[in-house]
């Protein structure tokens, strides 16, 4: 396992935790904490005992976004250094949001601009009520670009018409209703839901999961159309013929538990 210098992943047994870890800076992240990032998710992701991964943070914020000192340096950057400055976040975005094992957001507080598509690239996010949340990159001339495919996906197009425009700061139950976050919950019941969440992950084929993750990807927003519904058909016809789709089916008609549950 890769020793990590500004974050922190552990793994137990079935769940990989990973932490950001610098409550000092609010987590914000600079290039170092992206590649680390990359790396712990591609590690976990390919972790054969892991069936879900949880990202956390230390400190009491989530993540507020981009590093000063890191934001002092792009100042400088050329257009081509910035492109690829931008392309490794990039990266790292489409990693989370392709990991192959479930992902949760544990988001214990306030969530900026780059942050933001942290918690929109996992799979689902669980916020205690105490949480802001802002999409504040127009109060300093930027726009949330390379963000943007993930946070319109989790809150759609109306909520972020409103909120990229305005760099508004809103609540976590805000958060909610627009759909960004699933749950929301006091401080004392945060880690209470997620467990709730990994229970429910962990007790899932893990091949039925994964394989749910890459429908999601093929589905999500396509026309209705003859291809697509082909896909689905090929997609229902392989999972049956699965090793895990007969073993399921199997477990379910007989009142067993399936193989996967040990």
């Amino acid at each position: 396992m890769t020793d990590f210098t500004k974050l922190k992943l552990s793994i137990d047994g079935a769940i990989a935790r990973i932490w950001l870890d610098q409550p000092d800076t609010r987590n914000a992240f600079d290039d170092t904490v992206i590649a680390e990032l990359t790396q712990a998710f591609l590690e976990a992701g390919n972790a054969t005992q892991v069936k879900a991964i949880v990202l956390g943070a230390n400190g009491p914020a989530f993540c507020a976004g981009a590093n000063l000192n890191w934001m002092r340096r792009m100042a400088d950057y050329t257009r081509d250094e910035n492109i690829a400055d931008a392309g490794k976040l990039a990266d790292m975005l489409r990693t989370i949001a392709e990991c192959p094992k479930p992902t949760i957001a544990r988001v214990q507080g306030d969530v900026y601009a780059g942050g933001m598509g942290l918690v929109a690239a996992c799979d689902m996010a669980v916020s205690v009520d105490t949480a802001g949340y802002c999409l504040s990159e127009v109060k300093i001339g930027l726009i949330p670009a390379t963000i943007s495919p993930y946070v319109i996906r989790a809150m759609g197009a109306r909520a972020s018409q409103r909120y990229f425009l305005t760099a508004e700061r809103f609540t976590a139950a805000e958060a909610h209703r627009i759909g960004f976050v699933h749950e929301v919950v006091a401080a004392d019941a945060l880690d209470a839901k997620v467990d709730e969440l990994l229970k429910a992950l962990t007790g899932a084929s893990p091949a039925a999961v994964r394989a749910c993750k890459t429908l999601l990807a093929d589905v999500t927003g396509r026309a209705i159309d003859d291809a697509l519904i082909a896909k689905t058909v090929d997609g229902i016809a392989d999972i049956r013929a699965s090793d895990e789709g007969r073993e399921g089916v199997q477990a379910f008609l007989q009142k067993r538990k399936p193989a996967w549950l040990g």
